[in-house]
């Protein structure tokens, strides 16, 4: 996990030129607009402040696309490029045309670095730290802005401060950026196997893991390649193999799916639930479409699906330190079901010489035959799907496929207690015939209340044999993303049957309207917007203002600064205030959850901001009044840091599908910057027409509205992989859709 820490912290340093140059410039027109003398154009002051976010949304609308077609690493490096660019335009500047063009290469490098670079941390991390992770670009964000007013505040002390020195200083930290991005930055993993490139992917995967054996996150990275298909939920009841079960609830033994824990020996077997012995998520599934269909409540049923995962779980031991480690359990081969195993070179060579080895970077689509999953020289049964050209991964039924030492082979887990399984699924077609094909299976332990346990469900704190302990399992089952029955004869390679590159198109506009991702740009876009019209740009504007009237102002200039430095000052001090709070979201993003902490934090903002306008309307003393209203800022920007700061940009790159989440995150991305330039260019029209105190109360409505959309539509995504939040937004919208049908 260090390397994925490291790689997420070099991967903001984009973000932290953001905020290095959003404060830079707020310092350096001050200085601009005397030589330049715009005192009495304030349309071209304005221009030069407002031309980065111009830029940003310009290299917006394309950067999402580009990236699925060229990569994530590479638009980073352009980003880097850009700001290092503009730096050096910004030195030169000899008119204010010039510097205008500075502005918008400034804001094409921004663009590229808010767009990508949440995509690329959550392409690239564990479920378990990912949230943490996506809360470095507030942060570096927030110390990038820090540096840069404590950097404009020494100039300004100086007899003739230089802008362009001010601004020049970009090209210095942007030079490093581009050099990490060279040498330090992989491409991410997901991105790779979208393209084919294997190989590529596993040793990305083995570098940010720390470990060798990556075979079952990758197989989960092929499944993350669809868009769309029929999931269902399914129940277990997983135990070990020795023990009988008489339970009419437990299906017969043909269904059976066999699972390995990490010691040699160590064999359970899942048996499918058909009756009352419900998982919560299927009852939470089940629940949440009657109550929809009943309009009893507005809640998501998607909201109550995502909900039932993050039940607190059985404490560590027995079977559940065993059989549920985040990465080591294994699924068997047995009960005609597909396994994975390291992709090696030697395996790889095995397969014949038809199948080219992925090794050069650049042949991205055409190393289409090298094996995803490996062949082991073992028998075949006769009943599973028969071996075309000798690639197909061997199955063998009833037994555990161990090395030569004896230990098991491969590992399922995929992060956050998931784990991915394949089973054989046979039915009979109208004409008599049988069609098969391979079901992927994302298993998750459940916690089942005591009150829906039966006898054979192992109950935690309470001392039973070993033999007879027993967990509940909840199974999102679906076809394997990549198998079609009318491509078995060409090239198969394992459960997925064909290689990503032979299957998988590119993004495609029509994939937006599959049922999941259209819920998910819902949320996506509605959380963006509600996150801009809460009044951030509002009070950053105000700030100054309301420090002054603390006293602030006066402080400093009796310690001699002029008025221009003592605003500087006061900004690097309010930026200060940010950086703690986003530390303590650090930590508990990904043990809250970004749900939770939307819920907690955004109250704080509805009555920092009711504050501010009573302070605004009522007339009170001038020292009560300042601060009142110091204390109301600051806690707003503390709370806004720890919540609705960063965890709009989390869930947008969490919750769209591989193929397609460089679009929605562009269309996502789009929409925070348009909403950035209305709130931007509104605030002093509105505080002209309705006053500051209706400002503010204006910006409460909204968060009073947001946190009523975050009740109701958004969902729980922490510690989950990014492809099973996707199964579920499909499984979800189509549960919704149906509903609406009904």
């Amino acid at each position: 996990m260090n390397a994925a820490v490291l790689i997420a912290l070099a991967a903001t340093i984009g973000n932290m030129l953001q905020g290095w140059d959003n404060a830079t410039i707020a310092g350096a027109v001050l200085y601009i607009k005397k030589e330049f003398k715009l005192e009495t154009e304030p349309t071209i002051e304005g221009l030069i402040v407002a031309m980065s976010l111009i830029g940003a949304t310009c290299i917006t609308t394309c950067s999402g696309g580009i990236s699925d077609w060229l990569g994530r690493r590479p638009m980073l490096i352009i980003s880097s490029v850009l700001y290092f660019l503009s730096g050096l335009v910004m030195v030169w500047s000899p008119n204010v045309y010039i510097l205008l063009l500075a502005r918008l290469l400034a804001g094409f490098g921004i663009g590229l670095a808010v767009t990508l670079v949440p995509v690329y941390i959550s392409e690239t991390a564990p479920p378990e730290i990912r949230g943490l992770l996506n809360t470095f670009p507030q942060f570096t964000g927030s110390m990038g802005m820090f540096f840069s007013y404590c950097m404009v505040f020494g100039m300004s002390l100086s007899p003739s401060p230089n802008w362009r020195l001010m601004l020049g200083v970009l090209s210095i930290p942007s030079l490093v950026y581009f050099v990490l991005a060279i040498f330090f930055l992989p491409e991410s993993p997901r991105w790779l196997v979208s393209k084919g490139r294997m190989d590529e992917a596993k040793k990305v995967l083995q570098r940010l893991r720390g470990r060798e054996d990556v075979a079952g996150e990758m197989a989960l990275l092929v499944e993350g390649l669809g868009v769309g298909g029929e999931t269902s939920i399914e129940e277990y009841v997983i135990g070990p193999t020795t023990d009988d079960v008489e339970d009419d609830d437990i299906s017969a033994e043909k269904d059976q799916i066999k699972l390995y824990g990490p010691e040699a020996g160590q064999s359970w077997v899942a048996r499918p639930v058909t009756g009352q012995h419900g998982s919560t998520i299927g009852l939470a599934s089940r629940h949440g479409s009657m109550l929809s269909q009943t309009g009893q409540v507005l809640v998501d049923p998607l909201v109550t699906l995502f909900g039932s995962v993050h039940e607190k779980l059985p404490e560590q031991g027995s079977m559940r330190g065993t059989l549920f480690p985040n990465f080591g359990s294994m699924f068997s081969v047995g009960g005609n079901q597909a396994r994975h195993e390291e992709w090696d070179e030697e395996n790889a060579s095995m397969e014949g010489e038809d199948y080219a080895h992925d090794g050069a970077a650049n042949d991205s689509d055409d190393n289409l035959h090298s094996p995803l999953i490996s062949r082991q020289a073992t028998s075949m049964d006769k009943d599973i799907l028969p071996t075309v050209h000798g690639s197909l991964t061997n199955l063998r039924q009833g037994s555990l496929l161990q090395s030569t030492t004896g230990e098991p082979i491969g590992s399922t887990g995929i992060g956050g207690g998931w784990q991915l399984a394949y089973k054989w699924s046979e039915k009979e077609t109208s004409d008599g015939k049988k069609e098969g094909g391979f079901k992927r299976i994302y298993l998750h332990q459940e916690n089942v209340p005591a009150s829906r346990r039966g006898s054979i469900i192992f109950l935690p704190g309470v001392d039973v044999p070993a033999e007879s302990e027993y967990v509940q399992a909840s199974a999102l089952v679906s076809q394997a993303a990549l198998y079609s029955s009318e491509l078995e004869k060409r090239h198969p390679v394992g459960p997925a049957m064909v290689h990503p590159a032979e299957t998988t198109k590119g993004p495609s506009w029509h994939d937006l309207f599959e049922p999941g991702v259209k819920h998910a740009l819902l949320v996506g876009v509605g959380i963006q917007i509600l996150q801009q019209f809460s009044g951030i740009n509002g009070v950053l504007y105000y700030t100054p203002q309301i420090l002054e009237q603390a006293g602030v102002g006066v402080l400093l200039s009796n310690l001699g600064l002029t008025s221009t430095s003592a605003s500087l000052l006061i900004s690097g001090l309010t930026t200060l205030l940010m950086l703690p709070s986003i530390v303590i979201a650090m930590r508990l993003v990904d043990l809250a959850g970004r749900r939770s902490l939307l819920l907690n934090t955004l109250p704080v903002l509805i009555i920092s901001l009711i504050v501010l306008v009573i302070g605004s309307a009522v007339k009170m003393s001038s020292i009560v009044h300042a601060s009142i209203s110091t204390v109301s800022v600051v806690l707003y920007f503390c709370f806004f840091v720890m919540g609705f700061g960063p965890i709009p940009n989390i869930l947008c790159s969490e919750i769209f599908p591989t193929r397609v989440r460089g679009i929605c995150i562009a269309i996502c991305a789009l929409t925070f910057w348009i909403g950035d330039i209305i709130v931007t260019y509104s605030l002093p029209v509105l505080l002209k027409s309705v006053g500051l105190a209706g400002v503010f109360g204006m910006y409460a409505i909204v968060c009073v509205i947001a946190w009523v959309f975050v009740f109701l539509k958004v969902p729980e995504t922490k510690g989950m992989p990014l492809e099973v939040i996707t199964e579920f937004f499909a499984l979800g919208a189509k549960q919704v859709e149906a509903t609406k049908e009904n």
